[in-house]
C-alpha cells in the first residue's frame, strides 16, 4: 500500500505527479505517547464557556406548506414594518405640490372663464346645485328601477331595444351628474 495521495483527475488540477506531496506517518519503531494527563475539569469549563456565551441570534421565520418549508419573515409582508416610520400616516410632499398645482391651475381657469365668459356663463349657487344633482339623482334612480324590473332575458327585438334605450339613459344622466358636480358655472 502506497503512502501518496493523488491528486484528482481534473482539469483545474495543476499538480503533476512529481509534485505529489507525501503524507508523513509514524515509524513503526516509534511508540505512541501514552500517560498524558491534564487537571483541566472539561465539563465546568464546557458550562462555564456556555454561561458567558452569547445567545444564538435566530432569525424569524415562517412556515408555508405543511412539509415545513421556511420562508424569512422580513420580506413576507406579515410584519407591519411600514406603521413604524416616523413619516407614517403623513401625506407625502410630492401629493402636496400636485394638490397646490391643481388648486393653481383650477383658480387659473377660474378667472379666464369670468373674463371671457361673462355674459355667457353665470354661477349657479350652492342650494340650486344640490337641488339640480339631487333631481337628477331621482331621475337616475327611477330608470334604473325601471332597468332592474327588464327581464333577465332579452332574445325579442323590443326587450333589446327597451333595454339599450334605458342604458344610454342612464349613461347620460350619469354625464350629467358628473358635470354639474365637476362645474359651478352653468350656460345662460
Amino acid at each position: 500500500m502506497s503512502n501518496f495521495i493523488y491528486p484528482q483527475e481534473s482539469i483545474y488540477n495543476l499538480l503533476t505527479r512529481e509534485e505529489v506531496i507525501k503524507v508523513p506517518s509514524s515509524a513503526r519503531t516509534e511508540k505512541p505517547l501514552m500517560g498524558l494527563y491534564t487537571n483541566k475539569n472539561f465539563i465546568k469549563s464546557n458550562a462555564i464557556e456556555n454561561i458567558m456565551s452569547l445567545p444564538k441570534i435566530v432569525q424569524p421565520v415562517y412556515v408555508d406548506t405543511k412539509k415545513g418549508d421556511k420562508q424569512p419573515l422580513e420580506n413576507s409582508g406579515l410584519i407591519p414594518k411600514f406603521i413604524k416610520k416616523k413619516d407614517y400616516g403623513q401625506t407625502p410632499e410630492y401629493l402636496l405640490q400636485r394638490r397646490e398645482e391643481v388648486r393653481k391651475a383650477q383658480e387659473e381657469y377660474d378667472n379666464y372663464v369670468k373674463e371671457h365668459m361673462r355674459g355667457a356663463m353665470k354661477e349657479i349657487s350652492a342650494e340650486e346645485r344640490h337641488h339640480i344633482i339631487q333631481a337628477l339623482k331621482k331621475d337616475w334612480d327611477d330608470l334604473h328601477h325601471q332597468y332592474q324590473s327588464l327581464p333577465f332575458v332579452t332574445d325579442t327585438a323590443p326587450k333589446k331595444y327597451r333595454k339599450e334605450r334605458l342604458e344610454l339613459e342612464m349613461m347620460q344622466l350619469e354625464r350629467d351628474i358628473d358635470m354639474v358636480e365637476r362645474h359651478k358655472f352653468r350656460h345662460c
